[in-house]
């Protein structure tokens, strides 16, 4: 399993699609997933930029990765995002009900050059308001996970997410085949 982890336009789902395509995996975009899953209250809440509690996106990424076979690599896009879903993850891969946990890739990127790529990419939920809140809860609960991924024996790889789509590209496989 491949974690591709960064703040909201960093390039996670360009980066993903195309590893998938290139190796075969499985691509679980959490971004997609959720739009499909969520209704209502959840929906308004993430229309807002934020995210919703870790039990509900846990029984959601339960859901979708039962669905993929066991022996089969799986990107996962925007999955965990706090240490309690890296918890429920690392038991999941610890148990063999998962592949095991490869390498997490952190897109690097500043502010203003994802701001930049959101505003373009004019998705509904990509008002600045929404994308300032989407950083400020990046910051506070995701930065922190990358240091607990770190510790609990995860490869945490940054890659310079601000270069070419290409030359991102080329960094990841270039990792993915050292590990």
């Amino acid at each position: 399993m491949i974690l591709l982890m960064g703040i909201a336009g960093s390039g996670k789902g360009t980066q993903g699609k195309m590893l998938a395509d290139s190796r075969g995996y499985h691509l679980v975009s959490m971004g997609d997933v959720v739009r499909m899953y969520v209704t209502g209250e959840q929906r308004e809440r993430m229309l807002a930029g934020g995210l919703l509690d870790d039990q509900a996106i846990i029984k959601i990424v339960d859901k979708v990765l039962t669905s993929v076979s066991n022996g089969d690599e799986i990107l996962l896009d925007g999955f965990p995002r706090t240490i309690p879903q890296a918890e429920w993850l690392l038991e999941q891969t610890g148990n063999g009900h998962l592949q095991p946990l490869r390498v997490a890739f952190h897109l690097v990127a500043s502010r203003d050059a994802v701001k930049d790529r959101l505003m373009k990419r004019g998705r509904i939920d990509d008002k600045e308001a929404a994308i300032e809140a989407r950083f400020d809860e990046y910051e506070k609960a995701t930065s922190p996970l990358l240091k607990w991924l770190s510790d609990h024996g995860v490869k945490v790889v940054n890659i310079d997410a601000e270069r070419s789509v290409e030359e991102v590209n080329d960094e990841m496989v270039k990792q993915l085949d050292t590990v």
